[in-house]
């Protein structure tokens, strides 16, 4: 077993690797460019939905109020007629800083969590293979399993789904190359 103390340099390193590669793939690499869509007619629905000002949040609609209303004919008439959305409101202070601020303080959480397991699981002097092996595997949990849940349930595109989880693989490999390099 070795301490979580005992790795708090691959713990820093393998996030700040991690924030340094997202900048790559996201500003450099522009395989991301095509996950959002732009409304045709972006200013009218901007000026349509302006009014209802809009607190920041996650909408949903048509959206039943029960499961009863959820069979009701005129909820049923709704979601024929179209469409259904689902839209993430983020107000007009959103920061960039603050997301990437964030976006490090995740990649230290999962840094986190995959040297707990491969301290746990492993000793000091276990070969770079197996540190590896453990880390990356942990960290590709982390980073790329819940997206899968975005396209069970929201409908968000295979596409953006399938690049997000080859950025959480990149993001494993490289926490677990740390790690394996790294260990005590």
């Amino acid at each position: 077993m070795v301490s979580l103390a005992a790795l708090w340099l691959p713990i820093l390193l393998s996030a700040v690797i991690v924030f340094a590669a997202s900048s790559v793939i996201h500003m450099l690499l522009g395989y991301h460019s095509s996950d959002w869509k732009r409304f045709p007619s972006e200013d009218a629905v901007l000026d349509a939905l302006r009014p209802f000002d809009l607190s920041p949040g996650d909408y949903a609609a048509p959206m039943a109020q029960s499961m009863a209303e959820m069979s009701s004919p005129e909820f049923k008439a709704k979601l024929d007629k179209g469409p259904r959305v689902n839209i993430t409101v983020m107000g007009r202070s959103s920061s960039m800083a603050r997301s990437l601020v964030l976006w490090f303080l995740y990649a230290l959480v999962v840094s986190v969590f995959a040297g707990y397991v491969a301290g746990v699981a492993l000793g000091p002097g276990t070969p770079y293979l197996t540190v590896f092996r453990i880390a990356s595997t942990v960290a590709f949990a982390g980073y790329a399993l819940a997206l899968w849940q975005g396209w069970i349930w929201y409908s968000r595109s295979v596409g953006y789904t399938l690049k997000s989880t080859l950025d959480g693989l990149i993001y494993a490999l490289l926490t677990g190359g740390v790690f394996g390099w790294l260990w005590p």
